[in-house]
């Protein structure tokens, strides 16, 4: 290991190198300890390796696994130090090298530390946001004489949210509005034990809504303190692998809970929202003792000698910023300006990924959402129906790993993308053509099969990443946003998502109308929802993603116009000059 390893950073960083920091940058013996550094970027996380080898990663784990960045060039340097607010500059140290065992031994620490707790919260998100479906198969409706009208306020919440939510977290800081959020939600789900009538259930349901709109890119945003761009895209995926075994433990939580029906003579529903809730005001609490503000920040009252050494610090701090430089422009306390909202917004080159982020899950949201109401409805029993549920969510795990090793294989983003809609379609067109009184297991057959592609991997960005959620946040990171905006754009990947949820179910209660308030639904007007249903889809198939494909391919060509028409001097001198960040560079390519 070279000397260089137990060298510090310059005391005191400001925007440009100071002229000391610059002398260490000029040392000959500095120079020539770079030709250590690893020159490949390195690989995305891969299911087919892992699954299938049993040894991955590099043969020789004593080898210098740092990777070489722009702070080995003393020229190009000064232009991305750290500001000297950042919480964890004290440890960055541009000259400090580490092996890849080190480096596996600490992301594998990190993992159980941090990634661990950040599922169980996410967990804790779907357990309180999904147990309206569940208490829906226990008469829910009708007990408190109801409609599924009322559905919408939640999504609308949830969308108005997003932005303050962000707002908010960045002032303070994630590891302190995450758990408070959850806390408050938490309090909330419990609440609607006693609901009594339409307005207590639209109350609770909008203040649901509120509280756990900006959840999402609030943990997004923290994971990527830890976390470098060819890392957090499998981290996401597991976010809803988790998401999906919450979906299973919370079917069999509802079939037991359910059973309470007639505890104190009130229903089972009323139990299961109480109890889940509970659930979730435990893991907030938690989370509270669980969620570090930073990797320098791990020590507290109750955890006097924190979770990483300085060594470890220092390797995750410098890792960090090696990855992406522009994570250290902003600390993690400072708040957002308007400023640098309009610049998330008016960046055009990512409005074909808003559009993906509205369209894409459209055509299954109706028959997911709806599906304990149908199966009800259609002859099964309350704790049928919820067991019945279990399968589609299985389903969905499966598929998610089969997309994702043909995308692996192919090497492909947008058109594997499409694999949701291409798996969707003839389970729509199956359910269009199914005869007025169909046989109850054949229904929950079609109408289950086109759940199980919720949550497939898209590969959008230039690493594997996982439903469209994960292909819109994590695109902050693979396409090097700024820090700056960062936070912003994740709000904006997540945004539409969330919008196309709503439109989904709006688009079933305005073409799948009710016969009574029973939710008794037509199966003549199902067939117009689906008709509509199957147009979106065909849309999203021969449109949306190959004209994002193409918009991409072309944007890329314009740039590489631009950028070979400039000789070497004038390269140079742009990438010493340069104003422009991210994706704006003219060095930039777009992954499709």
């Amino acid at each position: 290991m070279s000397s260089s390893t137990e060298m510090k950073p310059p005391a005191s960083p400001a925007s440009s190198l100071s002229k000391a920091a610059l002398d260490v940058y000029n040392d000959d013996e500095k120079a020539s300890s770079t030709v250590e550094l690893v020159e490949e970027e390195p690989q995305s996380f891969r299911w087919s390796t892992f699954l299938f080898q049993r040894r991955h990663g590099h043969g020789d784990l004593d080898a210098v696994a740092t990777r070489r960045s722009v702070y080995d060039d003393p020229n190009l340097a000064q232009h991305y130090w750290p500001k000297a607010s950042y919480e964890n500059i004290h440890r960055f140290d541009p000259t400090a090298r580490w092996t890849y065992r080190e480096e596996r031994a600490l992301i594998w620490k990190i993992d159980w530390k941090v990634m661990f707790w950040a599922a169980i919260s996410f967990s804790a998100l779907n357990l309180d946001r999904s147990n309206i479906s569940q208490a829906n198969s226990d008469n829910f409706l009708k007990d408190l004489k109801l409609t599924t009208d009322g559905k919408w306020v939640f999504r609308l919440a949830f969308l108005i949210a997003e932005l303050p939510s962000q707002l908010v977290s960045k002032r303070v800081g994630p590891d302190r509005w995450i758990p408070t959020q959850i806390v408050l939600w938490s309090l909330v789900t419990m609440s609607q034990y006693w609901l009594t009538g339409r307005s207590t259930f639209l109350l609770t349901r909008a203040l649901l809504g509120f509280l756990q709109g900006g959840f999402i890119p609030d943990l997004i945003l923290y994971l990527s303190y830890f976390y470098t761009k060819h890392e957090l895209p499998v981290r996401l995926a597991l976010f809803w692998i988790s998401s999906n075994i919450c979906g299973i433990i919370a079917s069999f939580l509802a079939f037991g809970i359910l059973h309470m029906r007639g505890v104190l003579g009130q229903g089972g529903w009323r139990w299961l929202f109480l109890i889940e809730g509970l659930i979730t005001l435990l893991i907030g609490l938690a989370t509270f003792f669980r969620m570090p503000p930073s990797p320098t920040q791990t020590k507290a009252w109750f955890r006097p000698k924190g979770w990483f050494t300085e060594r470890e610090e220092t390797i995750i701090v410098s890792r960090i910023l090696r990855d992406d430089p522009t994570k250290g422009d902003m600390h993690n306390r400072e708040g957002l300006t308007l400023k640098r909202l309009w610049t998330a917004v008016c960046d055009y080159d990512l409005w074909p990924l808003y559009l993906i982020g509205v369209f894409f899950g459209l055509p299954t949201i109706p028959p997911a959402t709806y599906l304990t109401l149908s199966l009800r409805n259609i002859g099964f029993s309350t704790f049928k129906t919820n067991l019945l549920t279990i399968p589609s969510t299985v389903a969905g795990i499966i598929t998610m790993f089969g997309i994702t090793l043909i995308s692996e294989r192919v090497n492909e983003r947008s058109i594997v993308a499409m694999a949701e809609d291409i798996w969707t379609l003839p389970f729509l067109v199956a359910l269009y053509c199914l005869p007025e009184n169909p046989n109850q297991w054949i229904y929950f057959v079609h109408a289950s099969d086109p759940g199980t592609s919720r949550f497939p991997p898209a590969t959008v960005g230039d690493t594997i990443v996982y439903r469209s959620a994960g292909a819109l946040v994590t695109l902050a990171q693979s396409q090097a946003v700024p820090s700056t905006r960062r936070c912003i754009i994740c709000l904006f990947r997540r945004r539409p998502l969330s919008e196309h949820r709503f439109i989904g179910r709006m688009t079933r209660r305005a073409v799948w109308p009710l016969v009574d308030h029973a939710c008794l639904y037509s199966f003549l007007a199902d067939r117009r929802g689906n008709r509509i249903l199957i147009i979106l889809n065909c849309f999203n198939i021969v449109i949306l993603y190959p004209g994002t494909k193409l918009y991409y391919i072309f944007r890329n060509r314009q740039r590489e116009r631009v950028w070979n028409a400039m000789t070497v001097e004038e390269q140079q001198k742009y990438l010493e000059t340069t104003k422009d960040v991210g994706n704006r560079r003219l060095d930039f390519r777009f992954a499709h």
